[in-house]
């Protein structure tokens, strides 16, 4: 057992109640048990002040969060995360999905949710598209790959380890095949329409997977309607609003890329004469129309997240509010505001408080028609806040 890692006294009860991170400030002692001492990377078991086991998983000095708990159970003290320990877990990811109905397109592993720290993978049609962002996931690569191909038999999987999390774990940036040749380009099928994905070069994993089933739900309010989709990206909502029967859609955006996509999904899906998308700077345009007295039937807002820190709390507030105001106004009457946030530093409390703050500001009568989140591919894990994040609202402004 290369490291055993003691907490400070009391500090195990987030632990137990399933919380697979341990912070390095929570921590009593370190105490080698190898010669030469172990290296970041390996194997660490965690015990209480008193020596109770908690589980084991890779010790990073680097980072704040020192241990990610992957094995529990005092059965399993000495256990190691081996080919058939991930296979297992990826086999038991994928039987959930299964279960919920998740399709041909969807988050096959979502890191600490399926037991697996640092490891996301998203299944589109054949390809899979992985981020491995710890230093644990990054030693065991070739295992995790592997176990992906036994489980899901891909025809290729494509690597998107080219985000904030490994800068922050001490890890190089890295992006591009993993297993097999493949063209990264891809169109899967999500609510009966044909997407364009481009895992190389598209946001996160190549897409949003995570709003596929609120992107079906603007369809009931779409019949007829006015829709401006905000900071469309690719133009899922857009799609689907246009899919609903909306007579006229406008995707904005100020990502040129983005909107070639949402251009080639329209004609792709037969929207071109209502999706028209547009490069602009969006909230300069939401105040330009706001100034031209113009209004819409509904009305999206999914922007990128305001927030990645604590600090950044109280700013990101002010800008879900500022938006969410001049959205409320540019309503109509008896019309809808689509309104999200993708951050769970924004916990569902305060989004809704200020929310409610911003109705009581905009002089309208507001009222919830849905509130929504994560679908069932991306399952929040109690003692786990992170995987906790998204907040989606359907409102009706009178």
């Amino acid at each position: 057992m290369p490291y055993s890692v003691y907490l400070k006294k009391n500090e195990e009860r987030e632990i137990l109640a399933g919380r697979p991170r341990v912070y390095a400030n929570e921590v009593g002692k370190i105490v080698p048990s190898a010669d030469p001492p172990a290296k970041n990377g390996d194997i660490a078991s965690v015990y209480t002040a008193d020596g109770r086991f908690l589980g084991r998983g890779y010790i990073n000095h680097g980072s704040k969060i020192l241990v990610r708990i992957m094995i529990r159970g005092e059965e399993n003290e000495n256990a190691v995360p081996d080919r058939e320990f991930y296979t297992e877990r990826i086999r038991r990811a994928l039987e959930y999905r299964r279960r919920a109905g998740c399709g041909d397109s969807f988050r096959a592993v979502f890191a600490e949710a399926d037991g697996l720290p640092g490891i996301i993978a998203d299944k589109y049609g054949d390809l899979l598209s992985v981020q491995l962002l710890t230093l644990g996931a990054e030693r065991d690569r070739e295992l995790i790959a592997d176990a992906l191909c036994e489980v899901f038999a891909p025809r290729g999987i494509y690597e998107r380890s080219d985000t904030e999390a490994r800068a922050k774990e001490g890890l190089p940036l890295r992006s591009g095949p993993l297993r097999g040749e493949f063209d990264p380009r891809t169109v899967i099928t999500e609510n009966g329409l044909k997407i364009p994905v481009d895992l190389a070069e598209g946001q996160k994993t190549g897409g949003f997977l995570d709003q596929r089933e609120n992107r079906l739900a603007v369809r009931r309010y779409s019949a007829g309607a006015e829709v401006l989709d905000c900071f469309c990206n690719s133009g899922g909502f857009s799609l689907n609003a246009a899919a609903g029967g909306a007579k006229a859609v406008t995707a904005a955006d100020i990502s040129e890329k983005a909107l070639e996509t949402v251009r080639e999904a329209a004609s792709m899906n037969g929207f071109g004469d209502v999706i028209t998308a547009k490069r602009c700077d969006v909230f300069a345009m939401l105040r330009d129309l706001r100034g031209a007295g113009k209004s819409f039937d509904m009305l999206i807002l999914d922007p990128p997240a305001f927030c990645k820190s604590v600090s950044e709390i109280p700013g990101a507030l002010r800008g879900y509010a500022d938006i969410n105001l001049l959205g409320m106004k540019l309503v109509k009457s008896g019309g809808f505001l689509v309104s999200a946030s993708c951050t769970h530093f924004i916990t569902r409390e305060m989004f809704e408080r200020m929310l409610r703050g911003t109705a009581a500001a905009s002089g309208r009568t507001v009222r919830i028609a849905e509130s929504r989140g994560q679908p069932p591919d991306h399952p929040a894990l109690f003692g786990a806040d992170e995987s906790s994040y998204l907040k989606f609202y359907i409102l009706n402004i009178i």
